[in-house]
């Protein structure tokens, strides 16, 4: 009989062990995912220069695109995050707040302005999530460079 629970413990040890190298893979492959979409978005409001506003733009359109090519889960519920006032387009998967740029004496300089994005995953692991209710999001934020609103 001791060798039979001596067996089983094993396989117990062996279960619990896969399923933690699983999900540790598991959320590496989603958090990849969030930091390339946070790059590709912040790339293309520099190449674009902010002008990704409205979300008919083909600023948008190109994030979209790439977004749905990488399989990122635009899904996500970043509505908690709009209090601090980002915008966050309803089934776009990211969030943008515009923030003015502050010169060196602390001056407000409206003239200058950059985007501070964030993207999000979710883990949604049953027995985890009853546990650890508050660590299945995670959020990826990334800052542009500083724009200047050229005057015409």
């Amino acid at each position: 009989m001791r060798d039979a629970m001596g067996g089983l413990v094993n396989i117990v040890i062996i279960v619990v062990f896969m399923v933690i190298v699983s999900g540790y893979l598991a959320f590496n492959v989603n958090y990849t995912k969030a930091f390339r979409v946070k790059n590709k978005i912040i790339s293309t409001y520099e190449q674009y220069e902010g002008n990704c506003e409205s979300t008919s733009s083909k600023c948008v359109t190109e994030i979209v695109e790439y977004m749905r090519q990488i399989g990122y889960d635009r899904k996500v519920n970043l509505k908690s995050i709009e209090r601090d006032g980002y915008v966050c387009p309803d089934g776009y998967g990211y969030c943008y707040k515009k923030v003015e740029a502050r010169n060196d004496t602390n001056v407000n300089d409206n003239s200058k302005y950059y985007y501070k994005i964030v993207t999000q995953i979710t883990i949604d692991i049953p027995i985890i999530n009853r546990v650890m209710a508050n660590l299945n999001t995670f959020r990826v934020t990334g800052d542009t460079k500083t724009f200047t609103v050229r005057v015409k």
